[in-house]
């Protein structure tokens, strides 16, 4: 069973600063605000000033062993109660498999729960189709977008702007779940 605790900077980085193993993936993930490849003292920096302009916290998604799957950082703009997910990044080894669909629901449950949040929002580029959709899979939807934000190479990707708002039902994890609690009313 999942868990997200908080981000301990000393024992998981060493995990998670492995996960990006390419340029073009790094811009999507952090639209290039850290170096490539990772590294930790820019990470850390990172990580600090988003603290700070934001508030942003950074935590992991564990597994039921304590295996890190995923990362993330969250925020609440207080005077929107508008939440805020961001450098959201899953485990290549555990993509595929539901991971980040799972982490995300954590982390949208804690937003709204915990903080108060009445909606979270992302931004997702669009050339990052896989990430979309599994932000799709929890209730996403897309609010708005700018095109031609971002240039990579030869490629222009669209910077999109996705939100779920608190008492929309998200999608069910697995649909045999609801057809069996049907069955048994």
């Amino acid at each position: 069973m999942m868990k997200i605790r908080e981000y301990n900077e000393d024992k998981d980085f060493s995990i998670i600063k492995d996960w990006i193993t390419d340029e073009r993936t790094h811009a999507m993930w952090c639209a290039n605000r850290t170096d490539f490849p990772l590294q930790k003292e820019s990470f850390d920096h990172l990580l600090n000033e988003m603290a700070e302009r934001f508030g942003d916290k950074p935590y992991v998604a564990v597994d039921g062993d304590g295996t890190i799957e995923g990362f993330f950082c969250y925020s609440l703009n207080k005077e929107t109660q508008e939440g805020m997910l961001k450098y959201v990044v899953v485990d290549p080894a555990r993509r595929g498999r539901g991971s980040g669909r799972e982490m995300i629901r954590h982390a949208v449950q804690y937003a709204f729960d915990v903080t108060g949040a009445n909606a979270v929002h992302l931004m997702v580029f669009s050339a990052n189709e896989r990430a979309r959709k599994c932000y799709e899979s929890v209730g996403f939807t897309e609010r708005h977008r700018q095109e031609g934000a971002v240039s990579y190479d030869d490629e222009v990707w669209d910077r999109i702007n996705m939100v779920l708002e608190k008492g929309k039902d998200m999608p069910d994890q697995n649909p045999w779940e609801k057809i069996c609690r049907m069955e048994k009313h």
